[in-house]
């Protein structure tokens, strides 16, 4: 067990010295940053923070009331007369943009938005929105009043009300999806310096020295708890950088403070995460061991990636029919499994039966990956120059 440890300390510290891993690492929570930054200027923007003008045409604005619980940077509402003050007001840069609320707006509900160069952003349209509700329900009831200007609370949830989503956030429904992309990203990836590292130490024969006193079970599992440490702290630079994204971003996107942990999703793909990636390591220096150089082990490795990113196909269907049977054989299959469930997640309560006997196929599948990997790569390891088709590595896994 010391040595199996020493062999993954050396595989850890050798990939996170890679600057390929820090572009990897660090350009997710960059691409995560970036888009957050636009979000919120979006949301916040109106971009130069000048008035909106309206003309009211009907009449329905004439008290200029503005919601009770307006904050500070809640944009300022100028009224014009006619189209023609307020057409002069933005061409003299007064206002950024202005409303025209027709006559007819009560039957119709239609207004009539003028600006110069870029239209004013969510933010300041949300706020000419809530100025219009506050001053249209102002004749209504105290108490009626308050609860049309507080709007809906819409819940969707699923017909037996073990999954919902509140307030028609619909992006509770594709966190799971989201971060199933994360995972299976950083899985191949590190799956992916597995197979390079095999090839590496088969092509300069550093192997036939380490089998003089490491076990080819001590030197799989070592690199495989090595790398799938990286993988860990991989996906734990991104979560943080997403927890802390939304913990900024909820304070000027409201449709972040919707967003809701699923605790019992983070339980499956704490579950299925290491058989996952023990499949996934287990073919990987089965190939390693296979081929004579990495070239040849791309191309036989990027058709094993197929079978585990197979079900980003069948996305469409997974919202449109979850429960479908192609859907519930991808999620009984080891190695479309994982990303099966991440895409159904959100739009159904996948049965507690196929997680199980999902789970279970899962780990029988990767304890016979590790398994046979190993028989593989014994063999194939000391054949310097020498590729073990598929015919011959069936045979050493038979032990003939």
């Amino acid at each position: 067990m010391h040595k199996l440890w020493l062999v993954a300390k050396h595989e850890y510290l050798k990939m996170v010295r890679r600057r390929s891993f820090w572009l990897g690492t660090l350009g997710v929570p960059l691409l995560i940053v970036v888009v957050m930054a636009v979000s919120i200027a979006v949301a916040v923007g109106g971009g130069d923070g000048k008035p909106l003008g309206y003309v009211d045409q009907a009449g329905l604005l004439a008290d200029e009331i503005y919601p009770p619980d307006k904050g500070d940077d809640f944009s300022t509402m100028l009224a014009f007369p006619d189209e023609a003050a307020a057409r002069a007001a933005l061409e003299n840069g007064d206002i950024q943009a202005f409303y025209i609320v027709p006559q007819d707006y009560m039957q119709s509900l239609q207004m009539t938005l003028y600006y110069w160069d870029d239209p004013p952003g969510e933010g300041p349209r949300d706020d000419f929105d809530d100025f219009m509700r506050a001053n249209l329900a102002s004749n209504l009831p105290g108490d009626v009043r308050q609860r049309v200007l507080e709007g809906i609370d819409l819940t969707m949830r699923s017909a037996d009300g073990r999954r919902e989503a509140v307030g028609g956030n619909l992006i509770n429904f594709f966190m799971p999806f989201v971060a199933g992309m994360f995972f299976v990203f950083s899985v191949m990836a590190s799956a992916g310096y597995l197979l390079q590292a095999v090839t590496d130490e088969k092509e300069n024969r550093t192997v036939e020295i380490i089998f003089t006193s490491l076990t080819p079970e001590q030197i799989i599992g070592g690199k495989a708890v090595g790398l799938i440490s990286v993988a860990l702290s991989q996906l734990l630079v991104w979560v943080l950088t997403v927890v802390l994204g939304l913990i900024i971003g909820a304070r000027f996107v409201e449709l972040l403070r919707a967003i809701e942990v699923p605790w019992d999703f983070v339980l499956v793909v704490a579950v299925y995460f290491l058989p996952a990636y023990a499949l996934i390591a287990g073919m990987m220096t089965a190939i390693g061991g296979m081929v004579t150089d990495m070239q040849q082990g791309r191309q036989i490795s990027g058709v094993l990636n197929m079978l585990f990113v197979l079900p980003f196909f069948f996305t469409a269907m997974a919202f449109a029919d979850p429960n479908s049977p192609i859907l519930v054989a991808l999620t009984l299959f080891p190695t479309t499994a994982f990303v099966t469930i991440t895409l159904r997640w959100g739009a159904t309560v996948i049965p507690a039966w196929q997680l199980i006997l999902s789970w279970l196929l899962l780990v029988a599948s990767a304890v016979l990956s590790v398994w046979a990997s190993a028989r593989v790569f014994r063999v194939g390891m000391l054949r310097y120059g020498q590729r073990l088709d598929f015919r011959a590595a069936f045979k050493v896994i038979r032990g003939r």
